[in-house]
């Protein structure tokens, strides 16, 4: 009697089935990607399979055995590689990784405890199905089928995984038309065509942009300037230069977002000082982050030009060679001295190459600072020596001044020293959010010491000061504690009002208001360039001045959501404002369009710079008024 013989597996087939089962389970447990029917969950249970079958199908050229084999691990190992490194990125910012996210390693070795705080020992587990293959391939080799496919069968293999793809290709356009053509969300396109698709579609984007400046000839300038023009308002007449020759001291408040404003925490208060600061102050609370990918250097560069960042990676590191209209290089024409101060390496998110191109006149970053052991934590100096070391600094600036101040302890993971404790941590499943609390309070503090050592200094009653929350300091993997908190659901309505900032705007000499006007990073630059009497309206730029009396509330996140007076369009979904609960999608249907051609437009300046075709008469026209 013949001994039974177990067929021998397939190896290409055998790990194609492992790495597509094991990215759909990915998609499951640490991506959080929601689906809203059975096609959406059919389409990303797919998507990986076409690329894979296709990348480990190359190896069927290999006349080796072992090569082949060899192959199939190494592809299945940088596969697993991909996968992993876009759930560590996603960890931390809830987002997928792009291409020029990569480019900026030089960040890497800045992350410090961030870093470790992300990585899991059970991640080792993303690798398992690469591990076991090679194990089981060296110790039984013969269990595995590696002998090269016929040509025939070559073809029918590569014509199921072409098919495959063009089935998924199909299905997604069907589901989300012009998928490919007017998403500004990546969670789409990775639901949608799956990681790996995604990844050479961002190979291809950023192919594209780098052609976009070596074809752009500046004719695309007239049409941006007609829309920004129609969009115009003008000042308030009665704010219009009411701090001229002031100085302006800009403060960039790391991850602060509205929701612990005149809130408390245990019984509480979280931000006693900044409650008390407001009063005294103007204080827009509604006022949104629009950074990306660039999480603080997108906000810089939003405050700067009244741009919009770019979607992938940031402009900082991928356009710091273009030409720009900076408000930095409007107060150099004005006679201000102006500055930027971060306790941190120049190198870092590439300030020190991008700072040239905004023109400021220095950088005063860690070389210019007393850094110590005993007053650093976290990602570097705490922000109460910050603040005392920079006024110093300004103390000898020449006067009318502009000086940018970046803070550092409300960073994530949101780590203290015990005697900087001020509260306790907040009692929820995150324990990021359980001490976002404490370093939000220490900020806070910190922001109290640097108003008395203004007002030490003779500073304060010469000063306009700014304050503004740079991004979102909690992302929506803490939406479960978030929930808790807030006491109810975090629906796709509430993500988006928790991408509020505070900003504080404390003019010498006049009484603090509250404002409600929707607004945005994108109209800072309008505002206080008006408040310091300087005229802006020959600029290319989409923000409007937050002052102005025809003020439209109308403000655009960077993945397409908009934010009007009574509606929100968030999750393709229409939000009524009072009742947070979905509407008819015609309430946001007529801000549609304008927000996805205002972004394209703000895209084209960038990707081509076209702003280096902006220099002649308009730079001519802005020198006579500042003269004036």
């Amino acid at each position: 009697m013949k001994k039974f013989k177990w067929p021998k597996v397939s190896l290409i087939l055998l790990a194609s089935v492992l790495l597509w089962l094991k990215t759909y389970i990915v998609y499951q447990t640490s991506f959080d990607i929601e689906t809203e029917n059975f096609m959406q969950e059919l389409i990303l249970f797919i998507n990986p399979l076409s690329f894979i079958l296709f990348i480990l199908g190359l190896s069927l050229f290999f006349k080796s055995e072992k090569r082949r084999a060899r192959y199939i691990l190494i592809t299945s190992f940088i596969l697993s590689l991909v996968l992993y490194g876009n759930v560590v990125f996603f960890r931390f910012f809830d987002d997928f990784l792009t291409l020029p996210v990569l480019f900026q390693t030089n960040n890497f070795g800045d992350l410090g405890s961030s870093a470790s705080a992300i990585v899991e020992w059970t991640d080792m587990f993303f690798f398992i199905d690469v591990i076991i293959l090679a194990v089981v391939l060296k110790l039984k080799p013969a269990w595995f089928a590696i002998k090269t496919f016929s040509r025939m069968n070559r073809r029918a293999y590569f014509l199921v995984a072409i098919a495959l793809a063009f089935f998924n290709l199909g299905l997604a356009e069907a589901e989300r038309p012009q998928l490919l053509t007017r998403t500004f969300d990546r969670e789409i396109l990775v639901k949608n065509i799956g990681t790996y698709n995604y990844h050479i579609y961002d190979v291809f984007l950023q192919s594209k942009s780098s052609a976009q400046r070596a074809l752009a000839d500046g004719s695309e300038l007239a049409e941006i300037e007609n829309h920004v023009r129609a969009n115009q308002v003008e000042p308030n007449k009665d704010m219009f230069g009411i701090a001229k020759d002031k100085n302006l001291i800009l403060v960039s408040l790391e991850s602060l977002q509205s929701f612990v404003i005149n809130n408390t925490m245990n019984g509480q208060e979280v931000t006693p000082f900044l409650n008390d600061f407001i009063g005294d102050s103007f204080y827009f609370e509604n006022f949104y982050h629009q950074t990306q990918q660039g999480k603080t250097s997108d906000s810089e560069f939003i405050m700067d030009n009244s741009l919009y960042p770019l979607n992938r990676g940031a402009v900082f590191f991928t356009h710091s060679g273009n030409e720009f209209e900076s408000m930095t290089e409007r107060l150099n024409e004005n006679g201000y001295f102006t500055s930027t101060m971060h306790a941190n390496n120049k190198s870092f998110w590439n300030r020190d190459i991008m700072y040239d191109a905004l023109e400021y006149q220095r950088f005063y970053s860690i070389t210019d600072y007393e850094v110590t052991e005993d007053n650093s934590v976290n990602w570097g100096m705490k922000d109460i020596p910050f603040f005392e070391q920079s006024v110093e600094h300004m103390k000898e600036m020449q006067q009318p001044f502009y000086t940018k101040m970046i803070t550092l302890t409300n960073h994530y993971p949101f780590t203290l020293d015990e005697e900087d404790k001020l509260i306790g941590e907040y009692d929820s499943n995150s324990g990021t959010l359980n001490r976002y609390f404490q370093t939000v309070r220490y900020m806070d503090e910190a922001v109290k010491n640097l108003i008395q050592d203004l007002k030490d200094s003779g500073l304060y009653e010469d000063s306009i000061i700014v304050m503004y929350g740079d991004n979102y300091g909690i992302s929506e993997n803490h939406n479960q504690a978030m929930s808790k908190y807030l006491d109810k659901k975090v629906t796709p309505f509430v993500s988006t009002q928790l991408q509020r900032v505070p900003l504080i705007i404390h003019i010498p000499g006049m009484e603090g208001k509250t404002i409600s006007d929707v607004s945005g990073q994108i109209d800072l630059r309008p505002t206080m360039m008006h408040l310091l009497g300087i005229e802006t309206k020959n600029d290319i730029q989409f923000g409007e001045d937050l002052f102005s009396k025809e003020n439209e509330q109308f403000t655009i996140l960077r993945d397409g959501r908009f934010i009007t007076e009574d509606y929100v369009y968030a999750g393709n979904e229409c939000y009524n404002k009072e009742t947070e609960e979905p509407t008819d999608m015609k309430y946001c249907e007529p801000y549609k369009e304008r927000a996805a051609t205002e972004l394209e437009y703000s895209d084209k300046i960038i990707y081509s710079d076209l702003l280096r075709f902006y220099q002649g008469e308009e730079k001519e026209i802005n020198k006579a008024n500042s003269k004036e």
